[in-house]
């Protein structure tokens, strides 16, 4: 499977996905413009030694990042989607997009596929999930339905 990250902006967010990438043998595509530098020592800090582990891509901007898909393979994770990420099937090569830790996901982007927007259920008191909890979560499931993959 593939994690996108959309901008993302806090290095320990995206430090703590890629030792989940890592450890889940998941691409980890980051897409910018970039709120640190991938060289930053919190965010190597937060991956810990699990950098040389790492299947990373980076894209120069969103619209690079959207040539490589197709329709069929990407989940769109949003606070403001309907649909639940556990009512879909996910397949092996499916592409999970997170927006920036302060905005999400483009709102026109968000408009485009709306069938392809998920969102883990939550209360309504709190904004939303952090961003590394979130992906954990949805990156479990998918792994789950296909019998954790590669995985002991």
């Amino acid at each position: 499977m593939h994690v996108v990250l959309v901008e993302p902006q806090i290095p320990p967010n995206t430090g703590n996905i890629s030792r989940t990438c890592a450890i889940t043998n998941t691409t980890l595509h980051l897409v910018e413009p970039l709120g640190f530098s991938i060289d930053e020592r919190h965010l190597k800090r937060a991956g810990l030694d699990y950098w040389q582990y790492l299947q990373l891509q980076t894209h120069a901007n969103l619209d690079a990042f959207l040539s490589i898909l197709t329709e069929q393979n990407f989940w769109l994770l949003s606070t403001k989607a309907q649909q639940s990420y556990a009512d879909v099937s996910y397949q092996a090569n499916d592409y999970l997009l997170f927006g920036k830790e302060t905005a999400g996901l483009p709102a026109w982007l968000l408009d485009k596929y709306p069938k392809r927007c998920l969102r883990i259920p939550m209360g309504e008191e709190v904004r939303s999930l952090n961003l590394s909890n979130s992906v954990a979560i949805v990156l479990y499931e998918g792994l789950r339905q296909q019998g954790f993959p590669n995985l002991r």
